[in-house]
């Protein structure tokens, strides 16, 4: 029996919500079939590992350089080459795990993550060479863009609508506790320069995801969906329902293919979805934050902090962003998506201005201390926000039908703005100074608020199909105001005065 969870409903003491007009709105799922509450936290449980390895593949590699680099007598090349392998891996990963997903089932792509997960440590914990090393790279990047797309997708799916925002925020606690426990276990075994064994760690909750995945159920939207479009091919016979309203769908009865149509990417609901998604995707990277996470001792080293454990001052900022999104958990769900997002890039966009005035030298002997400072504000702010809430309207604001596939590349472009941000903050700090690229990062945080305060709609607590009345509600209101703007104006009304009456002339004179 297939387990549903009833995302027709919004917040207590709301009515239900009528079905979306939407071509992809959601099957509604019979009330009935209730996941029950010590099973939903431990499918989460199991599904939130993805997190924790998405995290700790991103971070681990940072201590592990320090000393395989000297076994592998690698160049400054192929170490960057080495960080840069994952974040490309990372974008294939995201770009194909939505057409998977899509075909396969959300458990059965998961699974398939878990398995990659534990090849690519395997293949890192043994590798031989710079090239062996590179490969397991790649492989775990596969990894860890599936997992950023997939694992928020299928929370959002199987969670109740009220918890919808606390679930997927676990996912991005487990993130960032990723991050936390591969610096501390570079720090555990930096003493004997064992970068094999810093690799080796992440396989056990590699092989726990793996085998717990056995007993979490598919998701019930993806279920539903199976079944009506099963339904549709049986009831009609001619093969041609797709289960999402749409015409030209994937056959029904086919197994595994429940794709959306290409074409359905460009309707204007799912148009809106995307330039949400995708903008917010771009802004988390090209706000600076994986500067800070990667370059945060040489930037406390220039203020004037001696970095003398660099490993030490990234377990101090992993430590903030761990306690931060903490923090966030009770928020998503009470304050809302839309006020997280505008108060986390304010914070952001102040911390960054002093942070550049520091990097100058402007406050003396005190730069390094506002550095720090200014650091450990920029984190929080990042934390309790656009951090996670990226995640959570990624896996939210698309329809049913193109749900996976529209996540999958807001993760691709997520990725794709880290890598672009990784290679030239060096560059541009090497041409422009690092205060005036981190004025630039408070810049792109300002204009993102405009955006975020003009086009981003409030998620919290509503179901799925009332999400998708707001954006047509909001792309139908665009389209007027569009028209309004491009129709010519009405000409002005001529005003005739009336023509003079001529005046009657002398009467006749008779004769007779």
């Amino acid at each position: 029996m297939t387990v549903h969870i009833d995302e027709t409903t919004g917040p207590p003491g709301r009515p239900p919500a009528p079905p979306a007009s939407s071509g992809g709105s959601e099957p509604p799922a019979p009330p009935e079939f209730r996941l029950p509450t010590w099973r939903l936290a431990l499918t989460v449980g199991v599904v939130v590992l993805g997190g924790l390895l998405f995290g700790f593949d991103t971070g681990v590699v940072s201590g592990a350089l320090l000393f395989l680099k000297d076994d592998f007598q690698l160049t400054s090349f192929q170490e960057g080459a080495v960080i840069s392998s994952l974040l490309l891996g990372a974008a294939a990963g995201a770009l194909w795990s939505g057409r998977l997903a899509d075909r396969w089932g959300r458990r059965r792509t998961l699974i398939a993550v878990a398995a990659t997960f534990t090849l690519g440590l395997l293949l890192a914990t043994v590798s031989a060479g710079f090239w062996t090393l590179v490969a397991a790279r790649v492989v775990l990047g596969l990894a860890v863009g599936s997992a950023s797309s997939l694992v928020p997708l299928y929370l959002a799916e199987v969670a109740p609508a009220r918890l919808r925002g606390r679930l997927i925020t676990v996912n991005q606690i487990m993130l960032t506790a990723g991050i936390l426990v591969s610096y501390l276990i570079n720090l555990w075994f930096a003493g004997d320069a064992d970068w094999r064994a810093m690799f080796g760690a992440g396989l056990v909750p590699s092989v726990v995801m793996l085998i717990g995945l056995l007993f979490v159920p598919e998701s019930p939207v993806w279920a539903a969906r199976r079944q009506r479009e099963r339904a549709d091919g049986n009831g009609s016979g001619n093969g041609s329902g797709n289960g999402s309203g749409v015409p030209g769908g994937d056959r029904a009865g086919e197994p595994g293919r429940f794709a959306a149509p290409r074409g359905m990417l460009y309707e204007p609901v799912v148009r809106r979805a995307l330039l949400i998604g995708l903008t917010i995707g771009a802004v988390q990277q090209f706000a600076g934050i994986n500067t800070i996470i990667y370059y945060a001792p040489s930037i406390m080293s220039r203020a004037g902090l001696p970095a003398t454990n660099s490993i030490m001052y990234s377990v101090a900022i992993g430590v903030a962003n761990l306690l931060m999104t903490v923090a966030a958990i009770p928020l998503v769900d009470r304050a809302g998506r839309k006020p997280l997002l505008v108060g986390s890039l304010v914070g952001m966009a102040v911390a960054l201005v002093p942070l550049g005035f520091a990097l100058n030298g402007v406050f003396g002997g005190a730069s390094h201390l506002v550095s720090l400072v200014s650091m450990g504000l920029y984190v929080s702010a990042f934390a309790v926000g656009i951090g996670p809430v990226f995640w959570i309207l990624s896996a939210e604001v698309f329809p049913p039908a193109v749900r996976a596939r529209g996540a999958a590349l807001c993760a691709l472009v997520n990725w794709a703005a880290n890598f672009v941000v990784g290679q030239l903050f060096l560059p541009a700090a090497d041409a422009l100074g690092e205060a005036a690229v981190f004025w630039f990062f408070a810049a792109v945080c300002v204009a993102a608020l405009v955006f975020v305060l003009r086009v981003v709609p409030e998620t919290k607590n509503r179901s799925f199909d009332a999400i998708q009345r707001d954006l047509e509600a909001g792309t139908a209101a665009a389209r007027r105001k569009r028209r309004a703007a491009s129709a010519p104006a009405p000409a002005p009304m001529p005003t005739h005065s009336p023509a003079p009456v001529p005046a009657p002339g002398p009467l006749p004179v008779a004769h007779d």
